[in-house]
């Protein structure tokens, strides 16, 4: 998963149908779990633009979409924020969720 700033984030999901923008902190144990399950989602999905940024380094964006916690995912569909998850509990529980948003994107 690429890393991206703000600039990236908001270039991306304006112009692509679907986004993923999943937030982290180093620190966070729970964040080291919830990436290695991302990392297996992106493989399963790899048209689905996602890429992720260290909350530290982006603090605008917690006040912006009211990030509550991380690891946080922000789902974005149209440009405009569809869902965010906090709960990762699985990998198939993340593929579910990201490959019904996925169906709906055309492939370019």
């Amino acid at each position: 998963m690429k890393e991206w700033t703000h600039k990236d984030w908001i270039k991306e999901k304006n112009t692509k149908h679907i986004t993923a923008f999943y937030l982290y902190t180093p620190m966070c144990g729970t964040c080291q779990v919830a990436s290695k399950m991302l990392n297996v989602v992106e493989e399963l999905l790899p048209d689905l633009q996602m890429g992720k940024a260290n909350l530290n380094y982006v603090q605008e964006i917690a006040g912006l979409y009211q990030v509550e916690s991380v690891p946080c995912l922000l789902i974005t569909e149209d440009g405009k924020i569809k869902e965010k998850v906090y709960a990762f509990q699985s990998v198939p529980n993340l593929y579910s969720k990201l490959k019904s948003v996925d169906e709906y994107s055309p492939s370019w």
